[in-house]
């Protein structure tokens, strides 16, 4: 087996024109980024204020088909928000993935509410629809139009779906469970700008979208992330509170409720305006990556690469390999990948296993438990070689 995944390693490495280490993902920058972040310099503007913000949240709002943008420290930042406005309080419950990042559980936790940890789909890596289904019907009562978890007492407010490494969720069947039993989708979109759902971009089906914008992203601006939303006044509001709740006035500083400075600076925005105007080249070359990697990957026993759900367009922000245990021990398909210098990491630790959220309500992870044993990400930076 060692042999067979050192020369996987070194077919990753010519892939990526034989770099002594391939990152598994690094951002692409050119004269675009330099001038729009110098302009932003020589302006003094570099702050939460400037022109760069106002114009990334316009081109967001354009490319992603929803009315309104508001650009943000981090993703974290966005799904806090995102959340908060969406009515999620101190002791409700949220439905999420267990696999996930942790930024998901995080956001909730900031509001005091308590994440609730449901299975994946094999097809999409994110939250099974049936299966959440199958839960509700176990664990919940509807009383006065809330659904209520009956092991615990508490009003279950939401549903955070994760749209994994760019793969979109079934997000007609979660609408119709959310629909079912009053709950508010609000969508955690962190890792799959440039993704579609038939057709239509993810992160705004629900009430709010949460997307990221970290140095690892399919675009950066260094730190960063935007909330998304087809309601004004919602977004209005998210922009109200993400800057300090300050009263707009030419010398005073009033604010009319505790706030958040989550604002996104102007430096940011700039080198985000470059990104975002290579965004659709960028999905290209990473669709064409996979095309690379299945040919790679197709004649390995026990290997598949994951690919996208028929109902959607992935963006394939990480390449994703799923490994027959039986035949493919993970750790060690790890450590020679890494050690041969093509980075490559396991999928997160699945929530409910973290100390902080280890009390935390959950259903049926099984199929999560699986994956865990079996998924891998490899270097998966924009792929500009060609065929």
């Amino acid at each position: 087996m060692k042999k067979q995944w050192q020369e996987i390693t070194q077919s990753i490495k010519e892939i990526y024109g034989n770099k002594e280490f391939v990152p598994l993902h690094e951002p692409t920058f050119d004269k675009k980024e330099i001038e729009y972040v110098t302009d932003c310099i020589e302006t003094g503007w570099v702050s939460s204020v400037g022109k760069y913000v106002d114009e990334l949240e316009k081109r967001l709002a354009e490319f992603t088909g929803v009315k309104r943008a508001v650009a943000v420290g981090n993703g974290t930042a966005a799904l806090h928000i995102a959340m908060k406005i969406a009515g999620v309080q101190a002791n409700d419950e949220v439905f999420m993935p267990a696999l996930t990042f942790i930024a998901t559980a995080n956001a909730a936790s900031y509001l005091q509410a308590v994440p609730h940890f449901v299975d994946v789909s094999k097809e999409t890596l994110g939250i099974d629809p049936a299966m959440l289904e199958d839960h509700i019907r176990e664990i919940g009562e509807m009383k006065d139009g809330q659904l209520i978890n009956k092991q615990t007492g508490r009003v279950i407010r939401a549903v955070v779906p994760m749209h994994t490494f760019g793969h979109p969720v079934d997000i007609d069947a979660l609408l119709d469970v959310c629909e079912r039993y009053g709950l508010v989708l609000v969508e955690d979109a962190a890792e799959s700008l440039g993704s579609y759902y038939k057709g239509q971009h993810t992160g705004g089906f629900g009430l709010f979208g949460a997307l990221s914008f970290n140095g690892n992203k399919i675009m950066t601006t260094g730190g960063g992330g935007a909330i998304l939303t087809n309601d004004e006044k919602l977004a209005a509001y998210a922009k109200h509170i993400t800057t300090t709740a300050k009263i707009p006035h030419r010398w005073e500083y009033r604010h009319d409720e505790i706030g958040f400075n989550y604002r996104m600076p102007n430096i940011n925005a700039a080198l985000g305006c470059a990104q975002l105007e290579k965004l659709n080249e960028f999905v290209a070359q990473k669709r064409q990556l996979t095309k690379v990697y299945q040919a790679l990957f197709e004649q390995i026993d026990g290997v598949e690469l994951f690919t996208e759900p028929a109902f959607g367009t992935s963006n394939y922000w990480l390449q994703t390999i799923i490994i027959d245990p039986a035949k493919h021990n993970r750790d060690e398909v790890l450590d020679v990948l890494n050690q041969g210098g093509a980075m490559a990491r396991p999928i997160w630790t699945p929530m409910d296993e973290l100390l902080p959220f280890k009390d935390c309500p959950k259903g049926d992870l099984s199929v999560t438990n699986e994956l865990n044993k079996r998924v891998i990400n490899i270097p998966s930076s924009p792929f500009t070689r060609g065929e």
